[in-house]
C-alpha cells in the first residue's frame, strides 16, 4: 500500500454529528419556575405590594380634653414683670455677684459700684453736721449768759441803780444771741440734710434686686463703666442684668380679627409649648386687648398660664386651642369616645370611617365624630380605646386588605 494510503487511514473524521448538549432543557425549565412563581405571587397578593402604613394607638378622652377647640393660634411665652436692672448713678463696678440662671431675692444685693467718692462725701457732710452742733452748743451757752444778765440789769434798774441804757443793752443781747441759737439750729438742720443726702448717693453704689425672680441677662462685668443714661461709644452699659419673674409668665397671641369673635374673657384655653409637644398646659383667657393691628389685621389676646413649671421660660414658642365654654351639667358627666389622630379619619360617600389594624390587615369601621381637641379627633362610638388605627391609609386601601406597619 502506498503511504499516502496509509496517512488517509489515520487522518480523523470530523464530519460525524456531536452528541445533543441539555443546557436549553435546564434554561426552559428555570423560565417555567420563574413564571409560575410569578403567578402564585399575583393570585396571593392580588397583583400588587403590600402597602406600608403607619399606626397610633386610640386615647382615652380626659377631663381636660372633653371640650373641642373652636379657634387655635399660635404666640408666645411673655413675662408681665420682667425689668433690667441698673445703677441710679454713673459708675464703675467693682462687684458683679449675679450670673445668668440664678435666682434671685427681693432687694438681694446683686453688684456694687466703686463708692470712694461718696463715702468722702458722707464724711464731710458729716463733720458739717458735728461743726454745726457745735457752734449751737456755743451759742446756746451765750444765749444762757446773755439772760442771766438781762435778769440783774432788771433787778439793779428796779432800785434805780444802773442807767436804763444797760437795761436795754442786755435785752438787745438777748435777742441777737437767741437769733443766732435759731440760725444755727437751721444749719444743723441743712447739715443733716446734706448727710442724708450724702447717704443717699452711698446707698446708689449697691445695686439691688427690684423684685424676687430670675437672672435671664448679665449684662455687665466687673470694672466697667454702669450709667442710668444711654452714652455714646458703647463703652457705658446702661443694666447690670435682667430680672423676670417667673410667676408673672403668660402667653400673648395674634389672633385674625375675623375670628375674634370666638374669644370669650375666662373661657378654657389649652396651650402647648413647642418644646413640649405632649405636654398640654390649661389656661384661660384673662382679656382680649380692645385694639388691632392694622398690618396684620389681628388683636392681642392675654392668656394665663393655669399651671407654674421650670420648663416655661419667656419667649418659648405656643400653640394654644381656645375650648368651648364648658357647661355645668357636661361638667358631672365622664367624657365619652377616644381620642384618634385627625389624618385617620377619612371619608366614604357620606360615612365617616377610619382603619384599624387586625392581625396584619385593614379593617374598615364606620365610625361618629365629636369635636376636635387641639390636633386630633373625638371618636364617639366606632373605635375603642388601645385600637391601632392607620393614620397614612392610602386612597385604595380596601376592607379586609394586608398591610405592614412601618418600623419607627
Amino acid at each position: 500500500m502506498a503511504n499516502s494510503d496509509l496517512l488517509k487511514e489515520l487522518r480523523i473524521d470530523r464530519s460525524a454529528a456531536e452528541p445533543a448538549s441539555r443546557r436549553p432543557l435546564w434554561i426552559a425549565l428555570t423560565l417555567a419556575a420563574l413564571a409560575l412563581g410569578a403567578v402564585a405571587a399575583w393570585f396571593v397578593f392580588g397583583g400588587k405590594a403590600v402597602p406600608v402604613v403607619h399606626t397610633a394607638n386610640a386615647q382615652a378622652m380626659t377631663s381636660g380634653s372633653a371640650s373641642a377647640s373652636v379657634l387655635d393660634a399660635t404666640g408666645y411665652v411673655t413675662a408681665r414683670r420682667a425689668a433690667t436692672v441698673s445703677a441710679q448713678i454713673t459708675g464703675t463696678l467693682t462687684q458683679v455677684l449675679i450670673e445668668e440662671g440664678d435666682h434671685v431675692a427681693d432687694g438681694q444685693v446683686i453688684a456694687r459700684l466703686d463708692d470712694t467718692a461718696q463715702r468722702a462725701s458722707l464724711a464731710q457732710a458729716q463733720a458739717q453736721l458735728h461743726a454745726a452742733q457745735a457752734n449751737l452748743v456755743q451759742v446756746d451757752a451765750q444765749l444762757e449768759q446773755a439772760r442771766r444778765d438781762l435778769t440783774r440789769q432788771q433787778g439793779l434798774i428796779g432800785r434805780q441803780l444802773t442807767a436804763q441804757q444797760a437795761l436795754e443793752q442786755a435785752q438787745t443781747q438777748v435777742a441777737v444771741t437767741g437769733a443766732q441759737a435759731q440760725t444755727q439750729r437751721r444749719q444743723i438742720e441743712l447739715a443733716t440734710a446734706a448727710v442724708q443726702s450724702a447717704q443717699v448717693q452711698l446707698d446708689y453704689c449697691t445695686v439691688h434686686a427690684p423684685f424676687a425672680g430670675v437672672v435671664i441677662a448679665k449684662a455687665a462685668q466687673v470694672g466697667e463703666i454702669v450709667s442710668p443714661f444711654s452714652a455714646g461709644g458703647g463703652f457705658t452699659r446702661t443694666g447690670v442684668g435682667t430680672i423676670v419673674d417667673m410667676d408673672s409668665l403668660e402667653v400673648e397671641v395674634d389672633v385674625n380679627e375675623a375670628y375674634i369673635g370666638r374669644v370669650v374673657a375666662n373661657n378654657p384655653v389649652e396651650s402647648v409649648l413647642n418644646a413640649y409637644p405632649d405636654w398640654k398646659i390649661p389656661s384661660h383667657v384673662i382679656a382680649i386687648i380692645p385694639t388691632a393691628d392694622r398690618s396684620k389685621a389681628t388683636v392681642k389676646v392675654r392668656i394665663a398660664l393655669d399651671l407654674k413649671d421650670s420648663r416655661i421660660v419667656p419667649d418659648m414658642g405656643v400653640r394654644v386651642s381656645f375650648l368651648e365654654e364648658k357647661k355645668a351639667a357636661q361638667a358631672q358627666q365622664a367624657p365619652r369616645g377616644v381620642l384618634v389622630p385627625a389624618a385617620a379619619v377619612r371619608k366614604d360617600g357620606e360615612r365617616d370611617i377610619v382603619f384599624v389594624l387586625k392581625e396584619h390587615n385593614a379593617q374598615r369601621r364606620a365610625v361618629t365624630l365629636g369635636g376636635n381637641v387641639g390636633e386630633s379627633r373625638q371618636v364617639l362610638a366606632g373605635v375603642a380605646v388601645g385600637d391601632a388605627v392607620i393614620t397614612d391609609a392610602p386612597p385604595e386601601l380596601k376592607d379586609g386588605a394586608a398591610v405592614k406597619v412601618a418600623t419607627q
